[in-house]
């Protein structure tokens, strides 16, 4: 009896709530649902039910569809190195004060989200794909910078020791005896990266950074529903074709 009191009270709870954030949001529930509220949304959802299949329409959504790949592309190329060289210091490979200096780069680098990191890089690099490349390449440079700096602390340090007492220096014994152990992960890491850069550089283009984003960005804005539905198709397929490549390339590079 008790818990069902409980239970009863806290469901009373959360609809008191929930009527409360409508009455403070002052919210038109009636405009809402009326016919004329149902109507409009309707006939916006059947706007977006026929997309726009131009040919200019869709040589515009080719070119925005290669201006996003490249900047996915080349920001996680960017990040990858910017990761690598960060992560060395990160994993203690040049004593504690470059380990807690870089491990504080890495923090604020991945902090800030991209969506920041392009209204601030559109600021420095002004409207385009430059700046999306340069918001990806610095978010995931210190996402991968973390992860890169883990997977060389888990790495087993024999190999490079032997490589060392062998009379290889530093770099031989890192690329001889530690690369090699800890790339399938690095790899790895990096296609995982790739995949989500490509849909945040699709979202990108709503702070104008070029690509698909600022297609879609436009169309909304001139309230172009069927032109807005075929970039979204594009943005789905181009996801979709991304993470297939990306699963085939894992199983092939890495798990090899």
């Amino acid at each position: 009896m008790t818990g069902l009191l409980r239970s009863l009270g806290w469901l009373l709870l959360v609809v008191a709530a929930a009527v409360a954030s409508f009455a403070y949001l002052q919210m038109d529930t009636g405009g809402l649902f009326s016919a004329k509220g149902l109507g409009q949304m309707l006939a916006y959802a059947r706007d977006f039910l026929s997309p726009d299949l131009s040919v200019a329409h869709l040589r515009g959504i080719g070119r925005g569809v290669l201006e996003t790949l490249a900047m996915s592309a080349i920001g996680t190329l960017l990040a990858a190195l910017l990761g690598m060289l960060v992560a060395l210091p990160a994993a203690g490979r040049f004593g504690r004060g470059a380990q807690s200096l870089s491990r504080l780069l890495l923090n604020a680098l991945r902090a800030v989200p991209e969506l920041v990191w392009g209204a601030l890089m559109v600021l420095a690099a002004g409207l385009g794909p430059n700046a999306g490349t340069l918001a990806l390449a610095l978010h995931t440079g210190g996402v991968l910078g973390r992860l890169f700096a883990e997977a060389l602390e888990n790495t087993p340090t024999a190999p490079a020791e032997a490589v060392r007492l062998a009379g290889g220096g530093r770099v031989a014994a890192f690329a001889y005896g530690t690369l090699p152990g800890v790339w399938p992960q690095l790899v790895a890491y990096t296609l995982y990266r790739w995949e989500n850069n490509i849909r945040m550089a699709s979202v990108l283009g709503f702070v104008g950074a070029g690509g698909l984003g600022q297609m879609l960005y436009f169309s909304l804005s001139l309230f172009q529903q069927a032109q807005a539905a075929t970039v979204i198709l594009a943005m789905l397929l181009l996801v979709l074709g991304v993470d297939t490549f990306s699963a085939w390339a894992r199983q092939r590079w890495v798990s090899t």
